[in-house]
């Protein structure tokens, strides 16, 4: 697959760049060289493949889901300006 120079300054319009016409000459082919590549890639056999989220095969290690600190609920709304009801009451910021 190739890209046209055509195809190049409209997507330098677009991305609002500014190229000149050796820019242009050295982007048709780099760009082309990688379209080729991405069509190799497409040709590829994967039906035999199996996908896989990660290459290494990772996984993550978790640590247990146990609570570890008591509940200090009724220490902090002692300090604070305003609660009721469990709920800390904050001043409105919307009318």
């Amino acid at each position: 697959m190739s890209i046209s120079r055509k195809d190049i300054e409209k997507v330098a319009v677009l991305a609002r760049i500014q190229v000149d016409d050796a820019q242009v000459s050295a982007l048709e082919k780099d760009l082309g060289n990688i379209l080729d590549l991405v069509d190799q890639l497409g040709a590829a056999d994967t039906e035999a493949v199996a996908p896989m989220a990660h290459p290494l095969d990772a996984v993550q290690t978790l640590r247990p889901d146990v609570v570890t600190e008591t509940n200090q609920r009724e220490a902090f709304q002692a300090i604070a300006p305003a609660t009721e009801d469990g709920l800390y009451l904050v001043p409105r910021v919307i009318e």
